[in-house]
């Protein structure tokens, strides 16, 4: 009887380890697609600056609106995933992701860019609802001590997403010539029309089969049975007392969790801050003089760092503690900014394109850190977390005032400062402490 009990237990995990790994394997679908998407945001800030002849300020609103769909969409996203389920919640953010990739032809259309804002919100709403229930049931899917490194791997897919689409962004929607500020200034109306008719043509298409292969997913997840999560668990018997005689609280209490979203908004403020001016960098005289359909494709070498990094850092994490990777790799992207601001050519160009590689487990390990020990208030945790990445709404949002008025070069001083915070989560920010009273 013992024996057979103990095969009946053996079959039940190989069961669950093999649904889990299925599971894992659809769920990376979404970590790419998003990631795919976001950064698709770093080529039409250059389109449509040039389109629309914007200032840095308000090319920036591209992604002020994006990121503000996560402050406003976030917290709520977190309450409807904790009151129905994680697959719902993913079906749900599929569809409205895949609408706003739809409101994409009419903004095109009527060649208006507060259109386009709208359009950026309503994407952008879709996909934190996406991360909220994806994130967190990533974490909750398999041995609470192996959440950083988990993570960390999904994410690697989402970095996947962010290498490939600048690539094809700069193919596609940056496969006309686009005139200069100077140049646009001396069509007359008729003329200008026309260019800008041609432009926002070539955003169309590609949004369209992003909202076709959104709907695909949707219907896929839709057939699919996905396994239960449990609650997250004691992570670490040094730092996370056992919480699980205490009675459900509210997230907010937890100062980890509240650190922890500080980072997130700065980090993510920091790694998109940089991201959403690359290509006009790259194009300066004195670092690179690239036209912007050659800069746009070396903004995969700024992502496809953080996918060789996040890949990297799934085994590193099997062998040194996530906290302390982080800090380290807070600390080299300080230098490497500093490196981009101070010189020039070449140096300054692969210095601030090499501050990708170690951005890249900033994102999972703060998040998986800030939600250790959070028990049943994980789903809201997750919320607040998402909520925090409203940095990438508001810091491009002032680089690109500082930009305008200082230059480009030098306002890569915020995401100094941002990473110089990330540094201190990873030192002592990240530790468990008790619940507020």
């Amino acid at each position: 009887m013992a024996n057979l009990s103990k095969a009946t237990k053996n079959t039940n995990e190989h069961a669950s380890n093999q649904s889990h790994f299925l599971t894992l394997s659809l769920l990376t679908s979404l970590f790419f697609m998003w990631g795919f998407i976001t950064s698709l945001n770093d080529i039409l800030i250059p389109h449509l600056k040039s389109m629309f002849t914007l200032s840095y300020t308000q090319a920036m609103l591209v992604q002020f609106c994006f990121f503000t769909a996560y402050f406003v969409v976030s917290v709520p996203s977190g309450y409807l995933v904790g009151k129905t389920d994680y697959k719902g919640g993913i079906v749900a953010g599929l569809l409205i992701t895949g609408s706003g990739c739809l409101l994409f032809y009419p903004a095109a259309d009527s060649q208006s860019y507060p259109l386009f804002l709208g359009a950026f919100f309503v994407l952008a709403s879709g996909i934190s609802l996406l991360q909220v229930a994806a994130n967190s049931y990533v974490t909750l899917l398999g041995r609470p001590e192996t959440s950083s490194s988990r993570l960390t791997l999904t994410q690697g897919f989402n970095s996947l997403g962010t290498t490939i689409a600048p690539y094809i962004g700069a193919l596609f929607i940056m496969a006309t010539v686009v005139k200069t500020s100077d140049e646009i200034n001396l069509l007359n109306p008729n003329e200008l029309v026309a260019y800008q008719a041609q432009q926002a043509a070539t955003v169309q298409n590609p949004y369209l089969v992003l909202a076709a292969i959104l709907f695909l997913m949707a219907f896929i997840f839709v057939l699919t049975r996905l396994p239960k999560a449990h609650s997250l668990k004691q992570t670490d018997k040094n730092n996370s007392p056992n919480t699980s005689n205490l009675a459900p609280i509210s997230a907010w209490s937890y100062r980890h969790l509240k650190l922890g979203a500080i980072a997130i908004f700065v980090y993510v403020g920091g790694e998109v801050s940089i991201g959403s001016f690359l290509v006009n960098f790259l194009g300066q005289p004195e670092i690179a003089d690239l036209s912007e359909q050659d800069a746009g494709k070396y903004v995969s070498f700024y992502w496809g760092g953080a996918m060789i990094g996040r890949f990297i850092g799934t085994a590193i994490m099997q062998k040194i503690a996530p906290q302390k990777l982080l800090s380290f790799n807070a600390i080299i992207a300080i230098m490497l900014v500093i490196s981009a601001m101070t010189t020039s050519g070449n140096l300054a160009m692969w210095s601030i394109l090499a501050v990708g590689l170690f951005n890249s487990i900033m994102f999972p390990t703060i998040y998986s850190l800030a939600l250790n020990g959070l028990g049943q208030c994980s789903a809201q945790g997750s919320g607040i977390l998402c909520m925090a990445i409203v940095g990438g709404a508001i810091l491009p949002l002032i680089q690109g005032l500082f930009a305008d008025k200082f230059g480009i070069q030098q306002a890569f001083f915020l995401p100094m400062l941002c990473y110089l915070y990330v540094a201190f989560y990873g030192w002592r920010g990240y530790q468990y402490q008790n619940v507020d009273n």
